[in-house]
């Protein structure tokens, strides 16, 4: 049985090689992707001090709103704010074009598609390849999925390999004195051991954007709940009134006072809500909702995340537990360790399989030889 497992470890270690190195070398630049690119280019990331318009307060949001669109001829239909008062905010115009915007001054930074940025490229080459069809489409994504898929089976049939004979704590010592292929066959199967739930969490996570029916089910399962959702389906009934956007940003925000706004959804009909995605204090990632009628500022329905239950807050913690950010920077550089074993993994688990099989052969020279000589 031990045998059969170290075969089929290696053959879908062979399968889909490609495929975990790929994804193990674009998660590790994902983690930092945004930092790099404000790094690279601070004049459209970053808002300038020129004068200090880190004293001043944010426009209001109708002032920002009609500041685009006259420069741009374009609808706004998604604003997102920034987290850090020094970095620009992002809108989605209706014509699909983002802009990187001064919210002090309401200038455009950066007008740009999404994944012609430094991060939407690693993004477009982590979850698809960079692979986009005649209509659009992202034939490779299901396939990353299949990869990290195999990863967790990897992971399994590793862990079982290192259970199955005695002395197995023994066994995660490391003899950095030893040959490269004794040493590399120790770090292989030590880190592999420790990585182990990690990886599986982070490469469930992973699954979870793709195959998100599938994965919220085993969720629900093993946390013996159900996930909520809320959305606000109703329509608005003053249209014939005058557009009060600041009044409805403002009472919007104000029915989750402690929240901070992460998204500002604008109405993209006359009977759409204004629409506020907001982060609690309780949550890792905004995934609460406030929802005012844009023309008589009155809040329609909110959804607080932070009091949902144990398996909301569960389901909604898996992207930034993907992506490293939570507790601090010390699990983001451990994230970016963790993310690049993979690559450890499979190059090492190759070389190894090459130095066996190379034994073998010498193994069967000499009994040749043997056989020749009677």
């Amino acid at each position: 049985m031990k045998v059969w497992f170290r075969r089929l470890h290696l053959v879908l270690a062979l399968l889909s090689g490609l495929f975990l190195v790929s994804l193990s070398i674009s998660g590790g630049l994902l983690l930092y992707a945004k930092d790099i690119q404000a790094w690279i280019n601070p004049q459209y990331w970053l808002v300038e001090d020129k004068p200090n318009p880190l004293k001043k307060a944010y426009l209001p949001l109708s002032e920002l709103v009609e500041r685009i669109e006259n420069k741009t001829q374009q609808k706004v239909l998604i604003i997102e704010q920034a987290s850090q008062i020094n970095h620009s905010w992002q809108a989605r115009l209706a014509n699909k074009k983002y802009l990187n915007i001064n919210p002090y001054t309401g200038e455009i930074l950066l007008e740009h598609r999404f994944y012609d940025t430094f991060y939407g490229f690693v993004m477009s080459w982590h979850r698809w390849l960079l692979y986009t069809d005649e209509q659009g489409k992202t034939p490779m994504k299901v396939w990353m999925s299949i990869a990290s898929l195999i990863l967790i089976i990897e992971i399994v049939f590793g862990v079982y390999l290192w259970l199955k004979p005695k002395h197995r704590l023994k066994r995660l010592k490391v003899r950095w004195r030893a040959k490269n292929r004794v040493l590399l066959h120790q770090l292989h199967g030590t880190l592999g051991v420790l990585f182990a739930l990690p990886l599986i969490l982070i490469a469930f996570t992973g699954m979870t954007f793709q195959w998100q029916a599938q994965t919220k089910a085993i969720v629900q399962w093993l946390t013996l709940g159900q996930v909520e959702q809320h959305t606000f389906k109703g329509k608005v009934s003053d249209s014939k009134n005058n557009f009060q956007l600041d009044k409805a940003y403002m009472n919007a925000k104000s029915a989750l006072a402690d929240g901070s706004v992460y998204r500002i959804y604008l109405p993209k009909t006359d009977q759409q809500p204004l629409a506020l995605r907001m982060k609690m204090p309780q949550e890792s990632h905004g995934y609460s909702w406030s929802w005012a009628n844009p023309y008589s500022g009155e809040v329609l329905s909110t959804f607080n995340a932070g009091k949902a239950s144990w398996t909301t807050q569960v389901w909604n913690f898996r992207y930034k537990f993907h992506i490293g950010e939570f507790i601090g920077w010390p699990v983001k550089v451990l994230w970016l360790l963790i993310s690049a074993s993979p690559v450890f993994f499979v190059f090492t688990g190759i070389y190894l399989w090459l130095k066996r099989v190379k034994v073998r052969q010498h193994q069967q020279v000499r009994e040749n030889l043997k056989r020749a000589k009677r």
